[in-house]
C-alpha cells in the first residue's frame, strides 16, 4: 500500500481538499485499494474540525465526499509512516523539512512540483484569499499529475 499525506497550514482548506480530491480520482481509476490518501496541518488550530466551509461547497460542487476527514496535526510519525508527504506551499514544505529532520523516508514535495507550470509553485490559501475555485482547479490538477508520478514511480 501506498501512502500519501497532504500537508497545509491548519488542514482545513487546502490539504483535505487534496485529499478528498485525491480519494476520489483513486475511486474513479480503480486504485483506493493501493493508494492511502490521508491529509494533515503544522499548526494545531483546527485540530478535530471539518473542513472550511468553502471546501465543503466546493468539494459539494463536484460531488466529492469529505464527510470522514477531520483535522489534524502533522507529526514526526508521519514522516516515517507515509511514502508521499506534499506540501501545499513553500512555508509548509519548510516546516515538514524542520519536523522531518536529516534523512527523512518520505518522498516531499509541494503538489505544484508535479504539474510543470513554473509560474504557480504554490497552491494559495483561500482561507486568507476567498478563492476556493483556484484552489481547487490547482488542487484538482496538482492531484491527477501526483497520481501520474506515483504510478509511474510505484509501478502501479
Amino acid at each position: 500500500m501506498v501512502r500519501v499525506l497532504f500537508v497545509c497550514l491548519g488542514n482545513i482548506c487546502r490539504s483535505p481538499m487534496a485529499e478528498a480530491v485525491m480519494r476520489d480520482l483513486l475511486i474513479k481509476e480503480g486504485l483506493d485499494g493501493k493508494i492511502e490518501v490521508d491529509s494533515a496541518g503544522t499548526g494545531d488550530w483546527h485540530v478535530g474540525e471539518p473542513p472550511h466551509k468553502g471546501t465543503q461547497m466546493k468539494l459539494e460542487e463536484y460531488k466529492i465526499d469529505y464527510s470522514f476527514i477531520r483535522a489534524r496535526q502533522l507529526n514526526r510519525s508521519d514522516l516515517n509512516h507515509f511514502h508521499y508527504v506534499i506540501a501545499m506551499d513553500e512555508k509548509n514544505l519548510n516546516d515538514i523539512g524542520v519536523i522531518a529532520g536529516k534523512n527523512p523516508t518520505a518522498y516531499i514535495a509541494r503538489l505544484m512540483d508535479f504539474v510543470g507550470d513554473e509560474s504557480i509553485v504554490d497552491v494559495p490559501d483561500p482561507y486568507f484569499t476567498g478563492n476556493f475555485d483556484l484552489t481547487y482547479e490547482l488542487v484538482k490538477e496538482g492531484s491527477g499529475q501526483l497520481l501520474n508520478f506515483i504510478r509511474k514511480r510505484e509501478k502501479i
